[in-house]
């Protein structure tokens, strides 16, 4: 699986973003997905999952209520809904899937149980 994210840019604390993340491959849809985030100096980031079907997502407490994770298996593609950004949203946002369908306990919180990333977009949230 090969997966492209794009999406990010400059937006004003307040504003929101939408991130797209596109995978090739026919077996997207058994995969659960999730999006994590980096700034310089410090170490990726969980910040949103989904199970395979949609049916379940997951939120570091940092972004639940601001963000939302969603995902068109028919287009091979996750999203990730960003309203009322902060400036301590900024950081480069990746994409990332794992073969198995759902997550088991909290797992999808951890890197190392993804086994395919995307290449990274920058969001910046001015203040």
């Amino acid at each position: 699986v090969q997966l492209q994210a794009y999406g990010g840019g400059l937006v004003q604390a307040g504003g929101s973003l939408r991130l797209s993340c596109a995978a090739s491959g026919r077996t997207f849809s058994s995969y659960a997905l999730g999006w994590f985030r980096q700034t310089p100096g410090r170490e990726r980031e969980f910040v949103a999952g989904i199970s395979w079907s949609g049916g379940r997502t997951y939120y570091t407490d940092s972004v639940k209520g601001r963000f939302t994770i969603s995902r068109e298996n028919a287009k091979n593609t996750v999203y990730l809904q960003m309203n009322s950004l902060k400036p301590e949203d900024t950081a480069v946002y990746y994409c990332a899937a794992v073969r198995s369908p759902t997550f088991y306990s909290n797992t999808y919180y951890y890197p190392r149980t993804y086994d395919y990333w995307g290449q990274g977009t920058l969001v910046t949230v001015s203040s």
